[in-house]
């Protein structure tokens, strides 16, 4: 049941970065842009949770997970910074 819930997340994750960068492309707001760039981290790092706890267990991913998590945030953090100037 875990392994459903897990490629859920990953399939919504991909789902909003793909609407969000189709809201981007028709009104050319910069933060959408920057909100889809996270969703795409996002998403990979839901891909990695599936990977790290189903696929590959033999390895721990968890430090990569962190990492593009913390990734993903940031550039969304850095957007909003660098939209709010």
């Amino acid at each position: 049941m875990a392994e459903t819930v897990y490629l859920l997340c990953a399939a919504t994750s991909v789902l909003c970065a793909v609407l969000l960068y189709r809201g981007y492309l028709s009104s050319r707001t910069r933060l959408l842009f920057w909100s889809s760039l996270c969703f795409v981290g996002l998403a990979l790092n839901n891909v990695l949770l599936f990977l790290d706890l189903v696929v590959v267990t033999s390895v721990d991913l968890s430090l990569l997970r962190t990492l593009t998590a913390a990734a993903a945030v940031l550039v969304l953090c850095l957007g909003l910074v660098w939209e709010s100037r």
